[in-house]
């Protein structure tokens, strides 16, 4: 079996990230290599990887702490620390089922030309739908959550300037490269609310008249200038 390296970048929230260790010690498949990057935090997180890495050692675990930098300088580090054959970028508030990754891995194996497994989840109580992998369609949306199962050949670093958008980046990037995914079409893991995703608004709040309304315009003009950026990056 291929070694999977699991990399959690972290910022406080302690007790959310508790959760995903457990979820990531259920995991059906091994082996595991457990990779957390603490980005700063003021919340103890050492002790939970302690403890962790003791009642868990058949998982290769690494701790490393480094100044507040963001997630995806913290996911780079993450990368350039593993040693496995295939990593995912964990976010500490995901709470993958025990075949998560199990199941991502045999899509892969029966998948050779594709570079990266990818599913629904779960956002609080929504389900996130992916779709069949399409170019055309990821260049318009994103619709692949950064907790994907990537080959680690295939895998590129992070872009650290950006502050939103960052899973879309990778995967625009990835496809200039003629790297391709395949959709799991199941939910595979639950999203816990509070996190990046928390200022989600659903697609009619982007349209007249709903975009204009006093408390959703503030949140609706971070988002068009934020895919204006990634529009410019990638020539879209």
């Amino acid at each position: 079996m291929d070694l999977i390296s699991i990399i959690i970048p972290i910022y406080n929230r302690r007790n959310i990230f508790k959760s995903a260790l457990a979820s990531v010690y259920k995991q059906n498949y091994r082996p595991l290599e457990l990779i957390v990057v603490d980005d700063g935090s003021t919340e103890d997180i050492a002790s939970l990887v302690s403890e962790f890495k003791m009642q868990h050692p058949d998982i290769n675990t690494i701790y490393h702490k480094q100044e507040n930098q963001g997630a995806p300088a913290a996911r780079n580090k993450g990368f350039e620390l593993s040693s496995g054959d295939y990593v995912i970028f964990w976010d500490a508030d995901v709470l993958g089922y025990e075949y998560m990754l199990e199941k991502m891995y045999k899509v892969l194996q029966e998948n050779n030309q594709a570079s990266f497994a990818y599913s629904n989840f779960i956002h609080g109580s929504k389900m996130m739908y992916g779709r069949e992998f399409d170019v055309q369609a990821l260049q318009k949306n994103n619709y692949i959550h950064s907790t994907s199962l990537i080959r680690k050949k295939d895998a590129i670093k992070w872009d650290e300037s950006l502050k939103r958008f960052q899973d879309w980046d990778l995967w625009l990037t990835m496809i200039e490269q003629n790297k391709k995914g395949v959709w799991i079409k199941m939910d595979l893991f639950v999203v816990t609310p509070g996190g990046t995703m928390s200022a989600w608004l659903p697609k009619l709040a982007y349209t007249p008249p709903f975009k204009y309304l006093p408390f959703i315009s503030p949140i609706v003009k971070k988002y068009e200038e934020a895919r204006e950026v990634i529009r410019k990056k990638h020539d879209l």
